[in-house]
């Protein structure tokens, strides 16, 4: 039942996640600056999370932040701001679609990054290593297949509501090849990334206070690139329009609620459980597009999300078989410690 639960705050974490990108890509469409953006929503995220933090930690100690603590959080406040950057560069040359898509490379990075400093280990004679190695392997050709593969049209989609004008968003010419270069640059940070906040909060496990200085420091880091980058001091002006609708999105679902969830995740199952979501963002993002955008539904997407949901799995059933395998390890040596005795006593009895 814990296990459930987990998993259905990712996948609305990671659903919330769909819908911001497809909002701000429609702001970005209107005008709206992207280090304009990164500032406003850091900043009304950082305000609701010290609120937050306020409120959760009056009656609470803090646990001790050292020095090496504090220089990670440095490092994870820069590239966090590189990393938003990059992401809202990538979609504004591509689409939201490519970005889901290319968040695919994620688990894979991931996965790497956690051998290499021992978050993960590789046993290849435990079911739960198999699982988990053929299970992201096997996301990821699905979320490829889906991307780059169509096929017969199933559902030739025209909804009579639609979230945003078509020609909004399916008719507009990209720059593809530079969109897609940023946003798997995106996803090899957003893995840097999800090692040293896993690193982080096994050191400072005070997840509301992680997440509050990671945006705050984004935010603060990200004026001076706003400022420089509008030619007139009147676009840092809010109007009630797309713009505040996606900054107010990205403020309260994805930097406050999906920073949470994640940190608190990552604590508990590690950066590669989280890491491993990433590919349903695709699957969501098709049926959003079906449902909303007017986009036709292919039997290439229907085939691919199939074949995430199948590793997806795996990858889970390869985590909760990980930890049985931890149990039954430590019941054989307890039981290994309490036969010793024995075997000694009969002995010193002969």
């Amino acid at each position: 039942m814990k296990e459930l639960g987990l998993v259905s705050m990712m996948l609305m974490a990671e659903l919330l996640d769909v819908i911001v990108n497809t909002l701000s890509k429609a702001a970005m469409k209107k005008g709206m600056n992207d280090f304009v953006f990164i500032m406003y929503s850091n900043a009304f995220a950082a305000c609701l999370l010290l609120l937050l933090a306020l409120f959760f930690y009056r009656k609470r100690t803090l646990p001790p932040l050292s020095c090496n603590t504090l220089g990670l959080f440095l490092v994870v406040g820069m590239l966090s701001c590189i990393n938003q950057s990059i992401k809202f560069f990538g979609i504004g040359y591509s689409s939201p679609t490519l970005a889901s898509a290319l968040s695919d490379l994620v688990p894979a990075f991931t996965f790497i990054l956690a051998v290499i400093f021992r978050m993960e280990k590789l046993d290849w004679k435990a079911n739960s290593t198999l699982a988990k190695s053929i299970g992201t392997v096997v996301s990821i050709a699905g979320a490829l297949l889906l991307s780059l593969y169509k096929g017969q049209v199933i559902i030739n989609n025209n909804p009579p509501f639609k979230l945003f004008p078509q020609k909004l968003v399916s008719s507009m010419q990209f720059d593809w090849v530079f969109g897609a270069l940023l946003l798997a640059a995106h996803s090899c940070f957003l893995s840097i990334n999800y090692i040293l906040l896993t690193r982080i909060v096994r050191e400072y496990p005070a997840e509301l206070v992680v997440v509050l200085s990671r945006i705050a420091l984004t935010s603060i880091l990200s004026v001076p690139a706003a400022l420089i980058s509008v030619k007139d001091l009147k676009a840092l002006r809010l109007g009630f329009n797309m713009e505040l609708i996606a900054i107010g999105c990205s403020a309260i679902f994805v930097l406050s609620f999906r920073g949470v969830i994640h940190i608190w995740i990552m604590g508990k199952r590690g950066p590669v459980y989280v890491a491993m979501f990433k590919p349903l963002e695709i699957v969501f993002a098709v049926i959003l597009g079906v449902t909303f955008l007017g986009d036709s539904l292919y039997i290439g997407s229907v085939i691919g999300a199939a074949i995430i949901v199948v590793g997806f799995y795996a990858v889970i059933w390869g985590k909760s078989q990980e930890k049985v395998e931890e149990d039954c390890t430590v019941c054989s040596s307890e039981s290994y410690d309490n036969e010793v005795p024995l075997l000694q006593n009969k002995r010193t009895g002969e």
